[in-house]
This record gives structure tokens, C-alpha cells and sequence, in this order.
């Protein structure tokens, strides 16, 4: 749920509020409906098509978010010139053109799409292996050419053969499904996938190496990393079958080339079919050529539905960063998807460590964050971020996201716990709290209408809508005390937003003969204002939680 507070205290960055219409830089050629999801919701939409490195840096000046595909590449250098950017987005799977390293250390998030090909993958993958199997390409291109080789490309079937599939993420279980209709045994390796979802699949789980050693066809479906590089090479297909056809269509460089080329021309393996190549674009590999292999060019996503779903969910998440909320495909930070019951605790997290920030003056070594009631029994990592975000955006003018919120905090020194707890404290039914030994402010939320409330400062009870700026007064308890202060108030041309009356309770216990009065504003209080209360009679203590001072 986004309303104007989540937006209002979510878009603090270097020191400014990012306007409610943002400026998105588009450096590629990407789907008019994702366009048109970000000019809906505000905000500018600015296309720049084949920009050089030079060009970029000028266009990324004053960008709050950017979208690319895979041509772009978005490094340290581009980054450093980017002075209000927020989110990088990745119409596509693969981050290899983004440094996320640098992002993480500038507070930019980076999303992508890592769903949005899966189902065109995993259909080409199916295409390429009946393709290396039945020999589709070599036998048409014979008969395009005059030849009749009916008998030369003869194939086999996938029926009772058994495929590896290294990989068992959201691709590899979609060609395990699609390869199980074909009537194939179906092994997979995946050390980061349960046992459970093996069997919900209906693939066994195997080691690598008995994996290749088995398997009839061969199919990839991981990341290209330091671990992955060459890992299908010379000493991995020495204990394959000789019928083996591997299938990759995941990415470059995870096949050695010249090692397969050779296994296929030496007789240790039958073929393969290679989408991806360890440098693109190629138009020369030990593969080209090789009688048994199949070859296309990156082809894996190259639908109009891929490319269209990529485009609408890299602009989703990109408008999900720039309105402050949860961005499910962020690859940058440490935390997992709010559940539906948290998620209007977001906005309240960050509001509480801004204003807990204030409250101590921005002098904070340590904070302790709780989660009590229901939300204390969810995974409120997210939560804590968007509050130590808060709290450190008040003490710097470095960029602060929820990609680096941890990491500042520890720059300045601050340490910060959290625990959840499904206890309720009497002035915590349901909410957050944020304390250290000096002071602590406690919210929750309204959960039918979404609104933050701030349920107590500094143990004294309240109940307000949170507001950027408080006024807290202690005062005797006689008659006339609203008026004395409503009448300063007007003097000095500030209207009162919203007032808590009520008696002096810390901690739940009532302060005997002593009055509460709590005051929140839509503009900063003046000091004058707050002097003149306290030269009062009866006022015992005047507290000013006020907005910071930010450049325009």
C-alpha cells in the first residue's frame, strides 16, 4: 500500500526529497507498455536511445532511475555521475553490463527481470535439444542446397533418455516439466535446491559428475560466475556417453569451446546445441561447423512476449524503488519480500528512525529496534532496513537507500540490534519501537486506513498521526494552557494539525497533577515559538521533534 507519507518519507536521498515526478532515463528500446506504467504513475519519461560512454554521463545527470538492456553498461565511471540516481533497472536477466559493487557502495539499487525470459528460454531449450537430436538444422540446409540426405541425418528419439539438468531455478524446472511430457528420465544437479522441490519436479539429485556420466542429453541452466566458468570442459566429459548432446542456452563461457568441439569431433560426445557463446556477439568458435552441433545467436529471450514482459517488469520495479516500497527482483539488497501483513509497516519504519534521529539530537552510537505483536512474528529484516535507513539519512549527506542503509550506519559508528517479540507492551500493541538508553519513539499503524501512528515518546503515551514535525509539552494541569498556547501559535501564522490532550503517563503510569500536551505541525516549529511556550507559566518541559533542514 503506497500513500502520501510512505512517499513523502520514503524518497529521502542526499539531503532532498526526490520529487513526487521523477525523471527516468531510458537507454534502450523497451516495451510502450512499460513506458507508459511509469508516465502513469507520474513520472518523466526521458528515451535516449545508443548513447556513448561520454553521452550517458551527460543524460544520467539528474536521472532518478534508468533502464537498460544489455547493451548499456552501467559502470563506477557512469555511476559517479549520476547525483540523484536511486535505481538501476535491467530489462533482462544477466547483470554482467551493471557494477553492482559500485551501485551497492552509492546506495543504488539495481533490479532486474530474472523471470521475464523463463518460459522462452525453456521453450528454446526444448527447440535445441529436438533440434541436436533430430538434426533439424543440418538436414534442412542439405535440402535447401539440392541435397536429398534422408539417410545421413537420421536422429533419436527423447523418449526413456535421461537428461541432466545443472540448474533447477525457475528455467531448469520449466524444461524438467516440458521434458517430462516427452516421457525423459529427468536428473538434476542444484546444491541450493531442497530435496522437496527435486521430487515436486520429478528430478533426482545427483553430483555433477554422475550426472554428465548418465545422462543421455545435457542441459544448462545456471549463472555465469568465477565458480561456473569452464565448468563443462575436457576432464568433465572424459566418463560421458558417447551418444551425450549438451544443450546450453544459459550462458557463454560456462562451455569451454575448443573443448567441446574436440570431445564432438573426437567421438566422446554425439553434438550439442549452443545459444550463448563466452564472447558476444561471435561469428567465429571451434563450434562452427562441427557436423553434429547446432548453433544460434543468444536466441534464448528473443521473443516479442520476453522482451515485452521484461520491459513491463523492469518499469514495475523501477516505479516500486522511486514510491519507496519493497522491490521483490532487487538484487542489491539484503532482505527478503515483505509479507502482506508487514508491508504497511514500511513507510512507519523509516518515518520512526528519522524522527528517533531528531529526538536524540542526531547524536546516536546505539539503537535498539523491536517488532512486538503480530508483525514480531514475520521477517522483519526489511522493516529494519527502511529504519536504519531513517536514522542515518538524518546524519549524512552521503546517498542513503535501503542498499546501503547497514553499511553507513557501521561507517558512523552506529550500532544497531534488533529483535522481534509477539509480547505486547501496553504502549505497543502492534508495532515498532526504536530506543536507546536516552530516548525512544514507538509507532504502529491504523491497518484499515494504512495510517502511521506514533503511540509514544520517550515512554510518554500519545496517539497521533505520525508527522514530520512534533511539539511535546509537560506542563501543570490548569485551566487555560490550550489557549495560552493556540494563541502563540497564531500569532506566528502556524496552523495546528493534529493535538494529543491528555494526562502526563510514562510508561503507562499517570504523573500525578501534570497535563500532556502534544502538537504536530505541517511546517517546522521556529524557535521563537517554542521559547515563548516555555517562558509560560506552568510549563514544566517543551520538546521540538522538527523536520530537518533540507536543500530545495
Amino acid at each position: 500500500m503506497t500513500t502520501a507519507s510512505s512517499i513523502k518519507f520514503q524518497l529521502v536521498r542526499v539531503g532532498r526529497y526526490c520529487p513526487l515526478m521523477a525523471r527516468v532515463l531510458i537507454t534502450e528500446k523497451l516495451a510502450e507498455r512499460g513506458l507508459e506504467l511509469l508516465r502513469k504513475a507520474g513520472h518523466e519519461v526521458d528515451v535516449q536511445l545508443d548513447l556513448s560512454p561520454e553521452q550517458l554521463k551527460d543524460a544520467i545527470k539528474g536521472a532518478h532511475g534508468v533502464i537498460i538492456r544489455s547493451a548499456t553498461q552501467i559502470t563506477d565511471e557512469i555511476l559517479a555521475a549520476a547525483d540523484e540516481l536511486m535505481i538501476v533497472g535491467r530489462a533482462g536477466v544477466g547483470l554482467d553490463n551493471v557494477d553492482t559493487e559500485a551501485a551497492t557502495r552509492g546506495g543504488v539499487m539495481v533490479a532486474n527481470a530474472p523471470t521475464s525470459n523463463a518460459v522462452s528460454a525453456a521453450e528454446h531449450t526444448m527447440a535445441m535439444l529436438l533440434a541436436t537430436a533430430r538434426n533439424v538444422p543440418q538436414a534442412h540446409s542439405a535440402l535447401v542446397d539440392g541435397r536429398w540426405e534422408r539417410s545421413q541425418w537420421g536422429g533419436v528419439e527423447l523418449l526413456d533418455k535421461t537428461l541432466g539438468i545443472v540448474g533447477l531455478g525457475n528455467i531448469g524446472g520449466l524444461v524438467a516439466q516440458r521434458a517430462k511430457a516427452f516421457g525423459m528420465r529427468l536428473i538434476g544437479h542444484d546444491p541450493f535446491v531442497s530435496p522437496e522441490r527435486a521430487t515436486e519436479l520429478g528430478v533426482e539429485l545427483v553430483p555433477l559428475d554422475e550426472l554428465i556420466a548418465e545422462s543421455d542429453f545435457l542441459t544448462l541452466h545456471i549463472a555465469r560466475t568465477p565458480e561456473t566458468m569452464n565448468l563443462i570442459n575436457a576432464a568433465a566429459l572424459k566418463d560421458a556417453k558417447p551418444n551425450l548432446r549438451v544443450v546450453n542456452v544459459a550462458r557463454g563461457g560456462i562451455v569451454n569451446e575448443a573443448d567441446l568441439a574436440e570431445a564432438i569431433t573426437n567421438g566422446t560426445i554425439a553434438g550439442a546445441a549452443i545459444d550463448v557463446f563466452d564472447v558476444e556477439p561471435k561469428t567465429d568458435s571451434p563450434l562452427f561447423g562441427v557436423p553434429g552441433v547446432v548453433v544460434t545467436p543468444h536466441l534464448g529471450a528473443s521473443t516479442s512476449e520476453a522482451q515485452d514482459r521484461a520491459g513491463e517488469v523492469t518499469a514495475e520495479q523501477v516505479r516500486l524503488a522511486l514510491e519507496g516500497e519493497f522491490v521483490p527482483f532487487a538484487v542489491n539488497v539484503a532482505a527478503a519480500a515483505l509479507k502482506d501483513e508487514a508491508q504497511p509497516f514500511l513507510p512507519l519504519a523509516e518515518q520512526l528512525g528519522s524522527q528517533f534521529a531528531r529526538l536524540a539530537d542526531r547524536d546516536v552510537s546505539n539503537v535498539e529496534i523491536v517488532f512486538a505483536g503480530e508483525i514480531g512474528g514475520l521477517d522483519c529484516e526489511m522493516l529494519k532496513l527502511a529504519a536504519v535507513k531513517g536514522l542515518v539519512a538524518e546524519q549524512t549527506d552521503a546517498p542513503v537507500s535501503f542498499v546501503n542503509a547497514d553499511a553507513v550506519a557501521a561507517e558512523h559508528g552506529i550500532e544497531v540490534t534488533a529483535r522481534r517479540s509477539t509480547k505486547t507492551p501496553s504502549n505497543l500493541i502492534n508495532g515498532i519501537k526504536i530506543s536507546n538508553d536516552e530516548h525512544s519513539i514507538a509507532g504502529t499503524v491504523n491497518l484499515p486506513t494504512g495510517e502511521p501512528r506514533i503511540v509514544a515518546i520517550d515512554g510518554i503515551s500519545i496517539d497521533l498521526p505520525a508527522s514530520d514535525n512534533l511539539l511535546i509539552v509537560v506542563n501543570d494541569d490548569t485551566p487555560g494552557m490550550i489557549g495560552q498556547v493556540g494563541t502563540i501559535f497564531g500569532e506566528a501564522g502556524i496552523n495546528i494539525d493534529d493535538m494529543h490532550l491528555g494526562k502526563a503517563t510514562v510508561d503507562g503510569g499517570v504523573t500525578q497533577g501534570m497535563a500532556l500536551l502534544v502538537i504536530s505541525t505541517a511546517v517546522e516549529i521556529p524557535p521563537v515559538v517554542i521559547a515563548k511556550i516555555d517562558e509560560l507559566p506552568s510549563i514544566q518541559s517543551v520538546k521540538a521533534i522538527g523536520s530537518p533542514m533540507r536543500s530545495s
